[in-house]
């Protein structure tokens, strides 16, 4: 083999493998022809001209991010950042108008995040900022995607991802907020104490009344069972007053035992003698008789007086 050919099949290899290159997925590559735009190839396997056609550049077409941090004024006067983050891509239709027209895509958009935030914030106090950000984010989009559509450009959305106000503002807004949760909490515990109040003087008012149900129940069963007994000795021969003397003294000495059998007691009757029960009947068979009299001796002077 002739070894002057050699360097005629490198040169050939060389220019063979100019010829070739490879545009990647979601990649379109620019060719210019002399410095002139010639055209756009898309991924796969392309060819151009070696020394005569040249890959200008390469644009993403993938959806990239952009983070914004803006730092602007509200309309009471806190000092706020903003930090906005805008998702755009390449119109695939206008990868010519990407390249050419613009040469810093993100410089280009940073000025106009900037253009809009401090136009929208100032309008609103700091709460309204918090509240309003998706309106802040909408507005953000719109003037965006009017702009930058000319140069090829789609912005997809529009973040506000972060509202960072002034370090002593931050202080007391905590301040405040933990106030009315304790302004809150006392609230609660203050209901929460008239409820049991409430509650226990329910409680307390039923025992009574229950208490007082029973003994007027235990009240009227001894009546019920002293008419019983003094019927029963009636039957006897036995006349009322007798009958109850009887009981009165009866019930004397069932007391009696009653306390001897309690040895931890404390309770002491007075008096104490047999008689105390007959005497106490005595007085208050007197007091009937008196109240009595009494009473019939008024409706007599009332007759009397209407007469």
């Amino acid at each position: 083999m002739n070894f002057y050919y050699i360097p005629i099949i490198v040169f050939g290899l060389l220019f063979i493998i100019s010829m070739v290159f490879t545009v990647k997925q979601q990649t379109a590559a620019i060719i210019e022809r002399f410095g002139k735009f010639q055209t756009i190839a898309q991924s796969g396997l392309r060819f151009k001209i070696p020394l005569i056609d040249r890959i200008s550049g390469r644009l993403s077409l993938k959806i990239q991010q952009l983070d914004v941090i803006v730092e602007t004024k509200t309309k009471d006067d806190v000092f706020v950042r903003l930090k906005v983050s805008v998702q755009y891509k390449v119109i695939k239709e206008k990868v010519y108008d990407a390249f050419y027209k613009l040469d810093y895509p993100h410089d280009q958009i940073t000025s106009y995040v900037f253009d809009v935030v401090r136009a929208e914030v100032p309008k609103m106090i700091l709460d309204d900022v918090f509240l309003r950000k998706d309106d802040i984010a909408i507005a953000v989009k719109s003037e965006l995607n009017e702009a930058m559509m000319e140069y090829g450009y789609d912005i997809i959305k529009t973040l506000v991802t972060d509202i960072d106000p002034d370090g002593q503002v931050k202080e007391a807004m905590n301040r405040i907020n933990a106030s009315e949760r304790e302004k809150i909490a006392a609230q609660f515990e203050g209901d929460a104490q008239r409820i049991l109040i409430v509650e226990k003087a329910k409680a307390e008012a039923e025992s009574k009344r229950l208490q007082g149900q029973g003994i007027a129940d235990q009240r009227r069963e001894i009546a019920r069972g002293l008419e019983e007994s003094v019927e029963v000795l009636n039957r006897v021969g036995i006349n009322s007053q007798e009958a109850s003397a009887l009981i009165v003294v009866t019930q004397h000495y069932d007391t009696l035992q009653s306390l001897g059998e309690e040895t931890n007691s404390n309770l002491i009757l007075l008096p104490n003698a047999p008689q105390a029960g007959s005497n106490m009947l005595n007085d208050m068979v007197a007091s009937f008789a008196a109240s009595n009299q009494i009473g019939e001796a008024m409706k007599k002077a009332k007759k009397d007086k209407n007469e």
